[in-house]
C-alpha cells in the first residue's frame, strides 16, 4: 500500500529535489518517525538525513521562546495575579488555579489566532458590564469585584506575555504570535532553504501566515492530504478546511493545489459493530486481532485506534498472547497508576491538620503494595503485626506517637515519613514525599527481576515531585497541603508514563490524534459514539460563543470538523476498517452511535456490514466445592477428636461442611476487624462475663433476694469493667458504643429482676455450676480412636429441685427454635434445630460426667426475648402449635441424641465422605 508520506517523497524526488536539504514540517514528532522509515524505501542511495520538524518545533524556531508545561504557566501567571491585585483582593494559589487554566487556554486561542488582544478584552468587559446591573446606583462589592476582575483582563495579559517573553519562554499561542512577528526576519536569513509542509487540514490564523509567507517566497511547497470525495462535496465536512485554505489563499490562484486523490472510492470491507459497553469493546478487538493474526502472521500495517483513552488498559488485557510486536502511541496516564493511589491516600489524611488518623486510614496506608513491604524486616511481618494490635485493641483514631508505640523501632522512620509533620512546612511534606519514593525504590532495587515496571511507576512519580519541588523553591505559590494536593492533581491527570517500543513494528495503539498523516491497510476505530468521536458541544471558556464568531476564533462546529477529517482520512487508504460503537446508554456520554456511522450509512460509497454483537454468556455450572479425605485430612480428624468436638463445631459442619474444613482441619481464623462499633459476639462476651462475676461467689448456695438486689448495685461497675476488658481501648462514651453500653446494662438488669421475680414469687433456685468446662468420651464402636466432647457450660442451677442447664443467648430465640419432632432432623438442618443439638450435647456431657441425675430439663435464655422466660427443650410427638410436648430430658432422650452424634462424628471422620460445600 503506498502512503501518503510515500508518495509526498517520491513526487519530491521526481521533480530532482534535494532531499537531504529539505526542511519537512509535519503535524506531529510520530509523523516524522514514519517520514525517516520511508525516506529510506525511496532513496537507494546514502544521503544526509533531512530536517523533519514538527509543527510546535518549527514555530518554536521561528518565535525563539521555549515552551513550558501548563503547570509552570500556572505560576507564572501567579505571579502577574499578585503583582497586578490588591492584597486584600488576592484568591489563594489553590482558588486561583480553577479559574486561570480556562483563562489561560483563552489567551492561547486569542494569539494563536492572532485576535487584537486589546479589543477582545474590553469587549468582554463591557459584554459583563451590560450583563450585571450596569444600570444599578448602588452596586454591592462582589458585583464591584466581579467587574473588576473582567476590567483587568488586558492588564492581566499584558503584563502575563511580557513576563514570558522576557524570559524567553511561552505558552503555544504566545509562540505563535511571536513566530508571526519574527517571520519577515527569518525569511531573509533562510534564503536558500526550502520547506516541505504535509498532512495539514485545520490550521489557525499564526499557521496559515506562517505558511503562506513561505509559499509567496518560494522558500515552501505544501502537500495536503485530501480525497475528490471530500473537497469538491460543499456539505462534507471531512473538507470544510482544505476547501476554505484552497479557495482562499492567493497562492492557489496561480500554483496547483497538491494534493487530491480518489483513494477513498475505492473498494473498502468496512464493518460496523455495535457492543455493549467499555469492556465489550475491548474484547471484541481482541477477537478480531487474533482472526487478523491467523489470516496474516504479521500485523505491521493494522492499527488500533482508541477514541476514548480509558480503554488503553483493557485492550492491552484483551490482546491475544500470540501478537509479539507492539507500539504503544498513548502514555498511560499516572492517575491511573497503583502509586497514584497511596499519593492519593496521603494528601487524603493530611489535608486536615488534625494530627489524628482513623484506623482505617492507616491501615489502607500501611496495607498498600508499595508499603507493605517496607515493613518487612528480618523475616517479620511489621505491618502485619501493626494491623493486628490496631484491630484487636480496637484503636479507631490514633496519633504517630501511638503508632511508634505500637511499631517495632526499626518502623519508626518510616512512620514518620508517611503520618507526621506534612504540616509543618510544604518543603518538608515535599521531602516526606520524596524520601518515600526512594525508600519503595531502594526496596524495588533488591527484588529488580520482579519489579521492572514498578521501578519504572516509581521513576515517574520521583519526576513528578521533583517537578514540584523545583516549582515551589522557584515561585514558593505552594503555601499548604491543600494547594500542593491541588497542584499534584494537575501534574497527575496530565502526565503520562511513556511506552517504550519500536514504532515502526508490529501492532500500533494510538489515539485519534495520532494517526495524522500515518496510513494503515487495517485500521480498527472504537468508542465511535456521539460525545466521544466527535466530542460534542463543550465550552471550556471565557469567551461567549456570539464572540468567538465574531472573531472567528474555533467553537465545537470547528472541532467537529477537525475530527470528521482525521476519522475520514483513516479510511481513505485502509482496505480493512472494523468501527465498533457502545450501544449502552451512558449518563455522562450517551449510547447513541456516532454520525459518523449514519453518514457513511446515507452516502453509500460503499457497503457497510452493520452487526450488533452479543457477548456470549456462558451458562457456569458452579460446582460444590468437594475436598476428599486423604490420610493427612483424617490424621487431622483424629487429633480434633482426641481433644474434643465442641457443640458449636459439629453444629459448624452440619451448617457446611467446607466451613467446617477451613476452620478446623486448616485453621483458617475468620478475620475481624477492628470494632468501630461493638460487635454482637462483643456484647455477647461482656454480659457472660458480667453474669459469671455475679455468680459464681454463689456456687452451692440457694439465691436470694438480697443477692440480687447487691447483683444490681453493681451493674454499671462490672459491665463497664468487662467493656474495658474485651474492647480493649475502644470508646463506649459516645455514639452508637454508648447506646450498646446502656443496652448491655439493661439486658443484665432485665435479666436480674426476672430472677427477682422467680424468688418473690417462692420459688428456689439453687446455683450449681457457673460457665464450667465439660470434657467427656463417647464410645463410638466404629472408630478405632478414641472420641471426646468437649464445651462450656453458661449455667447449671436446681429449679425448684429440678436441674436446669441453661445457655445465653444474647440474640432472639423463640420457642420453636429448641423443640424437634423428628430426631434424624437434628443433624442435618443446622438453622432449624442448631440450639436443640447444643444444649442436648451439654445434657450429655454433664451425664456422662455424672454431675447430674436424670431427669432434667434444658433450655435457652434470650435476652431478646426475656418475657419468654426459660426456654425448654422440648421434643413433640408431631409437627403443630398444639402438639404434645415432653420438656425433660429423661435417658431416652440422651439415647435417641447420641445415635444422631455418634452417627454425625462417624460420617466426619469417614475417608470415603468428602467434605461437601452445601448450596446457600
Amino acid at each position: 500500500m503506498a502512503t501518503f508520506i510515500f508518495d509526498v517523497l517520491k513526487d519530491l524526488q521526481n521533480k530532482n529535489a534535494k532531499l537531504s536539504s529539505i526542511t519537512f514540517v509535519l503535524p506531529s514528532k510520530r509523523a516524522g518517525l514514519f517520514l525517516k522509515y520511508q525516506l529510506s524505501q525511496v532513496v537507494q542511495e546514502s544521503i544526509f538525513s533531512p530536517n523533519i520538524l514538527s509543527i510546535e518545533e518549527f514555530v518554536e524556531d521561528l518565535s525563539r521562546l521555549k515552551t513550558i508545561s501548563n503547570t509552570e504557566l500556572l505560576f507564572e501567571f501567579y505571579n502577574t495575579y499578585t503583582h497586578l491585585t490588591n492584597k486584600e483582593d488576592q484568591e489563594s494559589f489553590e482558588f486561583f488555579s480553577k479559574w486561570a487554566q480556562i483563562l489561560i487556554q483563552d489567551f492561547n486561542e486569542i494569539d494563536r489566532y492572532l485576535i487584537p488582544q486589546k479589543q477582545i478584552f474590553e469587549y468582554l468587559s463591557a459584554i459583563q458590564d451590560l450583563n450585571h446591573w450596569s444600570l444599578e446606583v448602588n452596586k454591592t462589592d462582589f458585583v464591584a469585584n466581579y467587574l473588576s476582575f473582567w476590567n483587568k483582563l488586558y492588564s492581566y495579559y499584558t503584563h502575563f506575555t511580557e513576563q514570558l517573553i522576557h524570559k524567553k519562554i511561552g505558552y503555544q499561542g504566545l509562540i505563535y504570535r511571536e513566530a508571526v512577528e519574527n517571520l519577515v526576519s527569518y525569511i531573509q536569513n533562510n534564503q536558500k532553504t526550502k520547506h516541505v509542509f504535509l498532512g495539514f487540514n485545520a490550521l489557525n490564523s499564526s499557521e496559515e501566515i506562517i505558511i503562506q509567507e513561505l509559499l509567496q517566497n518560494e522558500l515552501a511547497n505544501i502537500y495536503w492530504d485530501i480525497d475528490d470525495v471530500f473537497i469538491n462535496n460543499p456539505m462534507h465536512d471531512a473538507g470544510f478546511f482544505t476547501r476554505n485554505h484552497k479557495k482562499k489563499w492567493n497562492y492557489f490562484k496561480t500554483n496547483s493545489f497538491n494534493w487530491i486523490t480518489n483513494n477513498y472510492s475505492k473498494e473498502k470491507n468496512i464493518s460496523v459493530f455495535g457492543i455493549p459497553k467499555n469492556i465489550g469493546q475491548a474484547k471484541y478487538i481482541g477477537s478480531i486481532l487474533n482472526k487478523l493474526k491467523t489470516q496474516n502472521d504479521s500485523l505491521n500495517n493494522t492499527a488500533v485506534v482508541l477514541s476514548d483513552e480509558n480503554l488503553l488498559i483493557p485492550v492491552l488485557n484483551s490482546l491475544p498472547s500470540n501478537i509479539e510486536a507492539l507500539n504503544i502511541t498513548m502514555g498511560f496516564p499516572l492517575k491511573s497508576i497503583p502509586l497514584a493511589s497511596l499519593f492519593e491516600h496521603l494528601f487524603h489524611i493530611h489535608k486536615n491538620p488534625s494530627k489524628i488518623f482513623y484506623y482505617k486510614d492507616i491501615i489502607k496506608i500501611i496495607s498498600h503494595q508499595f508499603i507493605r513491604p517496607l515493613f518487612f524486616k528480618n523475616s517479620i511481618d511489621y505491618a502485619s503485626k501493626l494491623i493486628e494490635t490496631i484491630e484487636s485493641n480496637n484503636l479507631i483514631y490514633l496519633n504517630t506517637e501511638k503508632l511508634k508505640e505500637i511499631s517495632d523501632a526499626t518502623n519508626n522512620t518510616l512512620i514518620e515519613i508517611l503520618f507526621e509533620n506534612w504540616d509543618k512546612t510544604i518543603d518538608l511534606a515535599l521531602k516526606n514525599c520524596s524520601q518515600l519514593i526512594l525508600n519503595i525504590k531502594n526496596y524495588l532495587d533488591e527484588n529488580k527481576s520482579s519489579n521492572l515496571l514498578s521501578l519504572e511507576y516509581v521513576f515517574r512519580f520521583h519526576e513528578l515531585f521533583n517537578e514540584l519541588t523545583t516549582l515551589n523553591s522557584k515561585y514558593g505559590h505552594i503555601t499548604d497541603i491543600t494547594t500542593l494536593y491541588s497542584v499534584y492533581k494537575e501534574l497527575l491527570n496530565s502526565e503520562t508514563l511513556d511506552f517504550k517500543g519500536e514504532p515502526l513494528q508490529g501492532l500500533q495503539i494510538m489515539g485519534m490524534l495520532e494517526s495524522r498523516v500515518l496510513d494503515f491497510e487495517t485500521v480498527i476505530i472504537s468508542s465511535v459514539n456521539e460525545g466521544v468521536l466527535p466530542a460534542g458541544k463543550s465550552n471550556n471558556s471565557f469567551i461567549p460563543y456570539d464572540v468567538k464568531l465574531e472573531n472567528k476564533l474555533p467553537t465545537y462546529k470547528e472541532k467537529d470538523a477537525v475530527y470528521t477529517y482525521h476519522f475520514y482520512r483513516l479510511l481513505q487508504r485502509a482496505k480493512n476498517i472494523f468501527i465498533l460503537y457502545n450501544t449502552e446508554s451512558d449518563v455522562l456520554t450517551g449510547g447513541e452511535k456516532s454520525r459518523f456511522i449514519t453518514q457513511l450509512e446515507i452516502e453509500k460509497t460503499h457497503n457497510l456490514s452493520h452487526q450488533i454483537i452479543t457477548p456470549t454468556v456462558p451458562i457456569i455450572n458452579n460446582p460444590l466445592n468437594t475436598i476428599e479425605k486423604t490420610q493427612k485430612v483424617i490424621d487431622e480428624i483424629i487429633k480434633i477428636a482426641e481433644k474434643g468436638f465442641s457443640p458449636s463445631s459439629l453444629t459448624n459442619y452440619i451448617r457446611n461442611p467446607i466451613d467446617f474444613y477451613f476452620q478446623k482441619i486448616l485453621n483458617i481464623k475468620v478475620y475481624d476487624d477492628a470494632e468501630e462499633t461493638v460487635a454482637a459476639n462483643t456484647l455477647g462476651t461482656v454480659i457472660h462475663n458480667t453474669l459469671q462475676d455475679f455468680y459464681t461467689p454463689l456456687i452451692g448456695d440457694f439465691l436470694s433476694v438480697d443477692d440480687i438486689k447487691n447483683m444490681k448495685l453493681q451493674i454499671e461497675k462490672t459491665v463497664t469493667h468487662h467493656f474495658k476488658s474485651v474492647y480493649k481501648e475502644g470508646d463506649i462514651t459516645k455514639g452508637k458504643n454508648l447506646i450498646i453500653f446502656e443496652i448491655a446494662k439493661r439486658y443484665v438488669s432485665n435479666f436480674l429482676d426476672l430472677e427477682l421475680s422467680d424468688l418473690k414469687q417462692g420459688n428456689q433456685i439453687k446455683i450449681v455450676a457457673i460457665e464450667s468446662e465439660y470434657k467427656v468420651f463417647i464410645d463410638i464402636s466404629e472408630l478405632n480412636f478414641p472420641v471426646k466432647i468437649t464445651g462450656k457450660i453458661d449455667r447449671v442451677d436446681e429449679y425448684n429441685g429440678v436441674t436446669r442447664i441453661i445457655d445465653y443467648k444474647t440474640g432472639k430465640v423463640d420457642q420453636g427454635d429448641v423443640e424437634i419432632v423428628n430426631w434424624e432432623d437434628i443433624t442435618t438442618d443446622y438453622k432449624k434445630y442448631s440450639k436443640s443439638f447444643q444444649i442436648l450435647a451439654y445434657a450429655y456431657m454433664m451425664q456422662q460426667s455424672k454431675k447430674i441425675n436424670l431427669p432434667i430439663e434444658a433450655g435457652i435464655i434470650s435476652f431478646k426475648n426475656l418475657k419468654t422466660g426459660f426456654l425448654k427443650f422440648a421434643k413433640k410427638e408431631k409437627s403443630g402449635s398444639y402438639a404434645k410436648k415432653d420438656t425433660l430430658i429423661t435417658s431416652e432422650t440422651l439415647e435417641n441424641f447420641t445415635k444422631e452424634i455418634k452417627k454425625l462424628i462417624i460420617e466426619i471422620s469417614n475417608p470415603n465422605i468428602p467434605f461437601t460445600e452445601k448450596e446457600v
